[in-house]
């Protein structure tokens, strides 16, 4: 089953795994088909604060039963939002959200680097036995209101599992530098500006803050994984209120590999739960007037407190 789509009301879709309910201007959301459990919601419209870098993002992701691992607005990272395309320094400008990094001054309220990330339309909104899939034109716009890049955004949720309690979220991203002054955009993070250790940028999780602590592992490796590179991360949290751990799972595309530009993993378990694929953690890299590049990840939710190895089959398991 599919659509695209269209103005006015509120499209629900079913399927046999989920259901997936498009209200129009605002977000799309799939549930899980048999027990109703909202899974994954994308908020496309505008957000009320301009200083958070209004974009889109992913609030509520839940697993199969139901537990939250996304965290949203938290106190101490207001800009924070779930999962959601990010960059923290863009040849001058915050499209991260919240205080900008200035080298020897620390981070400044600087409104006037806040930039945004405009939602065009869909080019296809599609619903099949067990997943949804979108792709979504977007405009990154810098404060002053210049247009700097034209963004191709794909999302698939897909490979919703009962039996191993899991599924998958599918993220692409195709970026083009539409600056109309012919000026390369810069792409960088607080580390390349003169932070130790502080690259964070692109594709951003941040989890709730009962994941505070949690366990960060990758295929041979345990701990302290920031500024390290690797096909795949995992980040284990326990709840708060229920009896049990969800783990989430972050992998490269292989394709990345070859992208414009090596990508690092900013991770955290405190004092705050988040994980990034950083495009540009210690260099910065540009991309000039009238030049693409791309990137493909998926996260994958599940229940349980996940090891090493169950890890690496489910991520074998699941083709791009």
């Amino acid at each position: 089953m599919s659509g695209e789509a269209v103005s006015g009301g509120t499209t629900p879709k079913s399927a046999a795994a989920v259901e997936v309910t498009h209200v129009h201007g605002e977000r799309i959301t799939v549930r899980a088909a048999a027990t109703g459990v909202e899974l994954f919601s994308y908020v496309y419209r505008p957000d009320p604060v301009a200083f958070e870098a209004r974009k889109p993002y992913v609030h509520p992701l839940r697993t199969l039963s139901g537990r939250l691992v996304s965290g949203y607005r938290p106190s101490d990272h207001r800009w924070h939002k779930g999962l959601q395309m990010t960059a923290s320094h863009l040849s001058g400008q915050n499209f991260w959200g919240g205080h900008s990094y200035v080298h020897g001054k620390g981070y400044l309220g600087l409104h006037e680097l806040i930039g945004s990330m405009r939602h065009d339309g869909f080019d296809a909104i599609d619903v099949c036995a067990d997943e949804l899939s979108f792709t979504e034109r977007l405009t990154w716009v810098e404060n002053g209101g210049a247009q700097w890049a034209r963004e191709r955004r794909g999302v698939r949720v897909h490979a919703v599992d009962p039996e191993t309690g899991s599924y998958a979220v599918d993220w692409s991203i195709r970026l083009t530098n539409v600056r109309e002054d012919g000026e390369a955009l810069r792409f960088g993070s607080p580390t390349t500006a003169g932070r130790e250790m502080a690259g964070y940028t692109g594709l951003q999780w941040r989890g709730p803050r009962d994941f505070t602590g949690g366990r960060v592992f990758g295929p041979g490796t345990e701990g302290e994984l920031m500024g390290t590179q690797g096909p795949w991360l995992a980040f284990t949290g326990e709840h708060d209120d229920v009896d049990g751990h969800s783990t989430l799972m972050f992998a490269h595309a292989p394709g990345n590999a070859d992208a414009i530009h090596a990508s690092h993993w900013f991770v955290r378990a405190a004092p705050i739960p988040t994980v990034a694929f950083s495009w540009a953690f210690f260099e910065e890299f540009a991309l000039d007037a009238g030049e693409s590049f791309a990137y493909r990840y998926r996260v994958v939710v599940a229940d349980g407190a996940w090891d090493r190895e169950q890890v690496a089959t489910r991520l074998k398991g699941l083709a791009w």
